[in-house]
């Protein structure tokens, strides 16, 4: 046997032997448990592993800072375990494992590789054991299909006379009934689990690169778009400018500067209908400023409709503004919720892609430059999401700029779960009334039981609801109030159930 063959044999046998790893790691951790701090474990775990058989991927930059960018997901599920972490964690292990062999490109390109990468896994597996069998020197003894050809008459025959015979002999048959089968129930499922988690992680450790070519070329290779004329885009812009002065100049002068509006109309009507259609019109036209100034177009060309193109971005800015100023003020007047705090974030990222599109026109860059700096943008926004608790600035928001629990929503502060425990103590230490102060222990003692609850099984525990549990201790003290006993239950707001209504007794004839 040569090096040469020595090497790439010995290589899949150091794969091998870490996926197997990797797949006792996952029993001790995830079998039959919920997990919680376990599963960034196991990511680093995984992390660890394919840095340790892929010395290719030690060798790229970019991979080696992909491989650095999954292990700082991997604490952050260590932290608190959420899909949108482990999404960003597979994606950046799954670039760490693609880039020794493929350029990045645009982020749409890597995207649709990524996507395939995901898709392709169980491939991946059936064709490294398909050639490992192919390859695989014949040994006497070792041939599994030779083996079963031989055996298969006599077994199948026996089976069906022994069957015959235990249903017309009661002798035989109570014989086989005497017997008892193990349980291969537990078995089976083991095996289920552990292919679930060698389909997982085999594919990071040997990729498919011959499948995974969509994102070798240009997102952008098909035919060109055609140039719309000078004249059209001069319309075009002229007729969006004034529809667009139309809308900024009423969100100017209701909703910036105060002034009444007309009978009918409130101000939280005014600005819940406006935010998302909106931000939709923002799109729409940064779509259509994409199309008119594209390098080398009449309109990035010409100066009037890049004029044009400026004053109408201006526009489409102060709407983002004012869709922004919409939102806050419907937060305002209701609550925020974990669902608003994405829509800011989604408004700033179309403002900033508004920006981009301008800078690429007047710096001249490309539409590569334009793509990748907007999933930048984005990226940046989920990471930033991804260890932000942001049901915990939600109710802590909520909680502190309620007036006296009055126009506060208990019951979302009840969904949020242990994300409201440290708000809920606050509350409850500053109730103004009984009542309130009932429902609102009521409601901090449910999610303190169920947090305590969580933290008590190492493989639930996680490190931010240890930090969070040891607040809440040192908030409530040894002598932590405890919720009032009521016959009939509590809503979802802590409020009692009231006593269900006397059966009345129809007439005696």
């Amino acid at each position: 046997m040569t090096g040469s063959t020595h090497r790439p044999r010995f290589t899949f046998l150091r794969k091998t032997l870490g996926a197997v790893a990797l797949v006792a790691v996952a029993q001790l951790l995830f079998y039959g448990e919920e997990p919680g701090a376990t599963l960034g474990v196991f990511t680093l775990a995984w992390t660890a592993v394919v840095a340790l058989t892929r010395p290719d991927l030690r060798r790229n930059r970019a991979a080696l800072g992909a491989l650095l960018v999954a292990t700082a997901f991997g604490f952050a599920l260590v932290d608190d375990p959420d899909p949108l972490d482990w999404c960003l964690f597979w994606a950046a292990l799954a670039s760490a494992a693609l880039l020794p062999q493929h350029r990045f490109g645009t982020a749409i390109g890597w995207t649709g590789r990524l996507f395939l990468h995901g898709l392709l896994s169980p491939v991946a597996l059936l064709q490294d054991m398909i050639g490992l069998r192919k390859v695989s020197p014949a040994r006497p003894g070792a041939n599994l299909a030779a083996l079963l050809a031989i055996l298969a008459l006599p077994l199948l025959g026996g089976a069906t006379f022994l069957a015959l015979f235990a249903t017309a002999n009661p002798l035989i048959g109570n014989a086989f009934a005497a017997i008892r089968f193990p349980d291969l129930s537990s078995a089976v499922f083991h095996l289920i689990f552990w292919s679930f988690v060698l389909l997982l992680v085999w594919p990071s450790l040997r990729p498919r690169h011959a499948m995974l070519r969509i994102g070798d070329a240009s997102a952008f290779a098909g035919p060109r778009a055609p140039d719309v004329p000078i004249a059209t885009l001069t319309l075009s812009l002229v007729t969006f400018n004034a529809i667009f002065a139309i809308q900024n100049a009423l969100d100017l002068a209701f909703l910036w500067s105060g002034a009444p509006l007309p009978d009918g109309v409130t101000l939280a009507d005014y600005a819940h209908r406006g935010a998302y259609p909106l931000i939709a019109t923002a799109l729409l036209a940064a779509a259509f400023v994409l199309v008119a100034s594209r390098p080398g177009s009449n309109g990035a060309r010409s100066p009037l409709v890049r004029r044009l193109i400026l004053l109408w971005v201006a526009q489409n800015l102060l709407l983002v503004a004012s869709s922004i100023l919409r939102t806050l003020d419907y937060i305002d007047a209701f609550s925020l919720t974990r669902l608003r705090i994405a829509a800011l974030a989604w408004m700033a990222l179309v403002a900033v892609g508004l920006v981009l599109i301008v800078w690429r026109m007047l710096a001249g860059r490309s539409t590569r430059w334009l793509i990748n700096t907007n999933a930048l943008a984005g990226c940046t926004v989920l990471a930033a999401a991804s260890l932000i608790d942001l049901g915990a600035t939600a109710a802590t928001w909520n909680v502190r700029h309620a007036r006296a629990g009055i126009d506060l929503d208990l019951c979302y502060l009840a969904r949020l779960g242990p994300s409201a425990l440290l708000p809920l103590t606050e509350l409850e230490r500053r109730a103004g009334g009984p009542v309130l102060r009932d429902r609102v222990t009521y409601l901090r003692a449910e999610a303190l039981r169920r947090l305590e609850h969580d933290q008590a099984d190492w493989h639930s525990w996680t490190w931010r609801n240890a930090r969070r549990l040891a607040a809440a201790h040192a908030l409530l003290g040894d002598h932590a109030p405890l919720p009032r006993a009521v016959p009939n239950g509590r809503g979802c707001d802590g409020a009692p159930f009231p006593p269900p209504a006397p059966l009345t007794q129809g007439r005696q004839p």
